[in-house]
């Protein structure tokens, strides 16, 4: 039984890993198009490179199938976090993937032409909603995280006595609140950089935070931009299955 569970563990980490690794080769081919269009390539091979986007999103949404059901578990899971703040973030993160892979679903069976009649466009808006929403909530998330590190860490220095009593005794209001958004600064930096996981979590939540606020709409920038941020939240999530000490945890 263990060597099965193993087994099945390895397996779902290489199919993540391919998964990843499509995606990551999805948006390297819109911020290739991208360059290529702005260098102005020839429209055959800019329109090679699209067909090759498009042929790799259909492979993710493929690839995608079922994933709602684990989102779901997961959610089930993240109920019986003990801290309630982690517990509400997580559980209504992976309730809004859940629904953002239904929606995907529905446009994978319309763009197979499974199902003609479904209005690929209407179901993108609804996926890349819930996908906006999953994103917010993780930033929330990590933000939560963040000022539970650095109040930690700014109560274990306040113990050893340290420099903040000192300093922040200025005569000039303006001075006060600048040495204490200095010192928040390095708590930041600090707290950040003794935690590689949420570094990493904070990143890669921040740049696919632009893939749906691009694509409804709200804040427009451009494909190679977006390609670039969707290339690199890929290869962390690379990073993160290859080295799985680097996922934050739960």
């Amino acid at each position: 039984m263990e060597t099965w569970v193993r087994f099945s563990a390895q397996s779902q980490a290489k199919e993540r890993l391919f998964s990843v690794s499509c995606r990551a080769a999805q948006y390297a081919c819109a911020l290739a198009g991208d360059t290529l269009r702005r260098n102005g390539a020839s429209a055959g091979v800019l329109a090679s490179v699209r067909q090759l986007e498009a042929h790799l999103s259909l492979s993710r949404k493929l690839l995608r199938l079922g994933s709602s059901a684990e989102a779901l578990e997961a959610a089930k899971r993240a109920i019986h976090l003990s801290d309630m703040v982690l517990r509400f973030c997580v559980t209504l993160s992976h309730l809004n993937r859940a629904m953002y892979f239904a929606c995907d679903n529905v446009l994978w069976v319309g763009k197979t032409g499974l199902a003609p009649g479904v209005d690929q466009e209407k179901w993108s808006q609804r996926s890349f909603r819930y996908y906006l929403f999953a994103l917010v909530v993780n930033l929330s998330r990590d933000a939560y995280e963040i000022r539970i590190l650095m109040e930690r860490e700014a109560g274990g220095k306040r113990a050893k006595g340290g420099e903040n009593g000192r300093q922040l005794r200025p005569d000039n209001g303006l001075q006060q609140l600048g040495l204490r958004l200095q010192i928040q600064l390095r708590l930041l930096i600090h707290v950040l950089r003794n935690n590689p996981p949420l570094l990493l979590d904070v990143v890669k939540n921040a740049c696919d935070l632009f893939i749906p606020l691009d694509k409804l709409g709200l804040y427009k920038t451009s494909p190679g931009f977006v390609g670039l941020c969707g290339l690199t939240s890929s290869i962390l999530s690379i990073l993160t299955i290859l080295h799985p000490w680097l996922k934050l945890k739960p």
